[in-house]
């Protein structure tokens, strides 16, 4: 069973953390389910942007994003060449490692 890595994040994971998905889990799923408050204004259709990570290891064994998430990664605060939008990411086979952005595009969450 993969493994994700939740990298230390100040505010929504201070300790990081390790957890198990099954392949095809939904990545932002998988990190709601395991207590990491991370934004979803859209309610996880791929629609808003605020559930931009960074896949920092592992990002090979997951499915290229499509046109659309690209678009919507536009929009996001601090991307990145490992940018991905937790939504749109499907678990695959291997283990993985994110980092959750220091700010979203959701202000009202900005500090």
């Amino acid at each position: 069973m993969p493994t994700i890595t939740v990298l230390p994040h100040r505010e929504l994971c201070p300790a990081g953390m390790r957890l198990e998905a099954a392949a095809g889990d939904s990545l932002a799923e998988r990190l709601l389910a395991a207590g990491v408050a991370i934004e979803h204004a859209c309610d996880l259709v791929g629609a808003c942007a605020t559930c931009h990570v960074h896949v920092r290891e592992g990002a090979h064994t997951l499915a290229a994003p499509d046109e659309d998430e690209e678009d919507e990664l536009d929009q996001a605060w601090g991307i990145d060449a490992q940018s991905r939008l937790a939504c749109r990411v499907r678990v695959g086979q291997g283990e993985l490692a994110v980092e959750l952005p220091r700010h979203s595009r959701n202000h009202a969450r900005e500090r």
